[in-house]
């Protein structure tokens, strides 16, 4: 679908509904995405994965949807990001996106089955791939939208206790922020190096401006891939963030990914033990402690005199 469907799609939607654009902005200059708010995801903990690309964040994702579940929660993930492979280590497969299976039928959702774009994946865990209009055209951000209104109207948020939202990259406009939108908490998962450390500065400031019109809080740091977390740490007392899991550094997540599987089905090894102990952790803190963090991010010159030695 084209940049020019998408968004005469996205105008059509508008006049069926009756309804006028949300003239609501996250701030100064902000043209954002915003959603039909009869889409919104009740009754179930809603949860959104950001960080700096290739950070882990579909690793942390898809262990942090099987430690839910282990813990007897129905979980829903749902990819954002065009490549759709947050979900393949539960489902082992590169399941079609929405956008495909919409595509199929020329977009009458009237024709779909839930079967058709939820696959189960390891544990029960429910799996769902946005998908994302071509290279350069479209935006991210109303195939989100579109894939909540279609969760929506097969009722597949009904008997959902936990929806985990796996965004891509970098926050660089409001469509990769659109997650935000339907979350109730944003995770934020970074290294203990400087590249991530300032994506996730620009993630906590589009946090911040999410969170004036909608209800989404920031619910903390996920270090990943990262031995030590001093910087981390040392950023976060200073924006009055903190970090609430530290996924060892052992090569055991880089191998679950090359094998399909999720380090909950890995064989067992002292280091499994630690790491499936870790997700396990952070998903009871997370379904038992509402703790919210009201950080105020640093201006990037600032933080690029801040990071590092002396």
């Amino acid at each position: 679908m084209t940049g020019q469907a998408l968004r005469h799609d996205a105008r059509q939607d508008i006049r069926r509904s009756g309804a006028a654009p949300d003239p609501r902005k996250d701030g100064d200059g902000s043209v954002q995405v915003h959603p039909d708010p009869r889409a919104s995801i009740d009754g179930a903990k809603v949860f959104a994965i950001y960080g700096k690309g290739g950070i882990g964040k579909s690793t942390t994702s898809s262990n942090l949807s099987v430690a839910f579940s282990k813990l007897g929660k129905r979980v829903l993930q749902i990819g954002c990001d065009p490549k759709h492979d947050s979900t393949f280590t539960l489902t082992k497969s590169l399941i079609p996106t929405v956008i495909d299976v919409l595509e199929e039928v020329d977009f009458h959702t009237e024709e779909l089955r839930a079967s058709d774009f939820v696959h189960v994946g390891y544990n029960g865990v429910e799996c769902v791939e946005a998908g994302g209009p071509p290279a350069g055209t479209g935006c991210g951000g109303y195939v989100v939208g579109q894939t909540v209104k279609l969760l929506k109207e097969h009722h597949l948020f009904d008997d959902t206790d936990v929806v985990i939202f796996d965004v891509l990259g970098d926050v660089v406009c409001g469509g990769f922020a659109a997650p935000l939108q339907y979350a109730e908490r944003a995770l934020i998962v970074t290294a203990n190096d400087f590249d991530s450390i300032f994506a996730m500065n620009r993630i906590v400031a589009a946090i911040n401006a999410k969170s004036k019109n909608y209800g989404v809080r920031l619910g903390g740091v996920v270090a990943n891939r990262s031995a030590n977390t001093d910087q981390i740490d040392r950023y976060g007392e200073a924006i009055g963030l903190k970090r609430v899991a530290h996924v060892p550094d052992d090569d055991t997540l880089r191998l679950s990914r090359l094998k399909k599987r999720t380090v909950f089905e890995m064989d067992e090894t002292p280091e499994v033990d630690i790491i499936r102990n870790e997700y396990l952790r952070l998903a009871e803190t997370l379904l038992s402690d509402r703790q919210e963090f009201d950080a105020t991010p640093m201006k990037d010159r600032d933080l690029f005199e801040f990071l590092g030695f002396e």
